[in-house]
């Protein structure tokens, strides 16, 4: 039954657009004759008003006459098409050409109907497929517009990720020239002064430096390739994070130390032993105290705690450093991310150690979640890792 084509139990709304009253009267008997057919049929009989009415598409079929006085119902359809509206419209013709035909099908009509032959069966089959004709259209449109949507938003985030690899490469260019000058400034410095042990110390002492910068920088870059590409392993065993956390402390006190960043150590009382990578969770660690050296004034203060909370470890760093808006919270451990922390720190670090944070915590089954206050209010960052037993 048609109706059931509309999805709901409403009469199916019929316009029907001609200039002869007899076929208006024609064409409601056969629809009246239609076995449990419900049809609410309206009746137009000018072009401009059929314009109109096709147009406002309040119907759900539309059976349109070839000729409407000088005019013809292709015509119609092509001025409301113009218009975009694509109606489910049927042509009736008292013409039984093959022309005809073909030129229905050419202009966007659904179907084409000869009144001669025209009878209950015939017309309510033709209104059918117009209804399932313009439902397919109607769920390929709406998919094709949904596609659309998930290519725009594809398409922003590769323009998006274009642009971090852009300033990644500027960022990682300037990282890379920083020790370039110490050294070069040390090795010229050896050359001239090779007799001089104070000034040989000096240099050997700038060069120890500025290669532990360098393979510091060598070392994250490979870390982000080998997980990129899934190279990565872990090499397990049962650990207690107080080890882990005095480690990461460690590895971390001369950035904190040269930031002027008091940390407070709160390990959890008794151990909280998980299945981890030593390494790694150090490196995880550390990462965040970095961060929090790093984004957190002079004389401001970072809090590195762990507690057992049911099945889990709760590992947090906080900061009373220069916070993060809510606009970049989302973004915070995208790889090459750089969201605004001020302007003194706008090419601070290559936007890699927060996105190992986030793979290395995802690899030992954990979560890592970015919290702020907003601007000027600090930060925390809190890794939650399955306990073992």
């Amino acid at each position: 039954m048609p109706t059931a084509m509309l999805g709901d139990d409403r009469a199916v709304r019929v316009l029907l657009v001609d200039d002869d009253r007899d076929d208006y009267l024609l064409t409601r008997d056969l629809l009246a004759e239609v076995p449990g057919g419900r049809y609410d049929l309206t009746w137009v009989g000018e072009y401009a008003a059929a314009v109109v009415a096709v147009a406002a598409g309040e119907h759900d079929a539309y059976l349109v006459d070839y000729r409407l006085g000088p005019r013809t119902g292709l015509e119609l359809l092509a001025e409301v098409k113009a218009a975009n509206c694509h109606p489910a419209a049927i042509l009736l013709t008292g013409q039984g050409r093959f022309e005809v035909d073909r030129e229905a099908a050419a202009a966007g009509f659904v179907d084409y109907l000869e009144k001669g032959k025209l009878d209950a069966v015939i017309l309510e089959r033709s209104i059918r497929y117009a209804l399932l004709q313009r439902r397919y259209e109607s769920e390929l449109e709406t998919q094709v517009a949904e596609r659309t949507a998930e290519l725009k938003v594809a398409n922003a985030e590769l323009r998006a990720a274009d642009r971090r690899k852009d300033v990644f490469l500027s960022v990682l260019a300037h990282e890379l020239r920083n020790p370039l000058a110490p050294i070069r400034n040390a090795v010229e410095i050896l050359r001239l002064a090779s007799g001089d042990p104070q000034a040989v110390e000096q240099c050997r002492q700038i060069l120890g430096r500025q290669v532990v910068v360098m393979v510091r920088l060598i070392d994250d870059l490979l870390d982000v390739s080998r997980i990129t590409q899934d190279k990565l392993i872990l090499a397990r065993e049962p650990l207690d994070l107080r080890e882990v956390m005095a480690a990461a402390a460690e590895t971390s006190r001369p950035a904190l130390d040269k930031a002027e960043v008091t940390l407070a150590i709160d390990p959890p009382a008794a151990p909280l032993r998980v299945d981890g990578d030593r390494v790694r969770l150090t490196q995880l660690f550390s990462n965040l105290l970095n961060n929090a050296a790093r984004y957190t004034d002079k004389g401001g203060s970072a809090t590195f705690s762990a507690v057992a909370a049911g099945r889990q470890a709760v590992v947090r760093v906080a900061d009373t450093g220069i916070g993060i808006a809510a606009t970049d919270l989302p973004r915070v451990f995208d790889l090459f991310a750089q969201v605004d922390r001020g302007a003194s720190r706008a090419a601070s670090g290559l936007g890699i150690g927060l996105a190992l944070v986030k793979r290395l915590t995802e690899m030992h089954g954990g979560v890592v979640e970015a919290a702020s206050g907003g601007p000027g209010r600090g930060a925390t960052f809190t890794v939650t890792l399955p306990i073992l037993g």
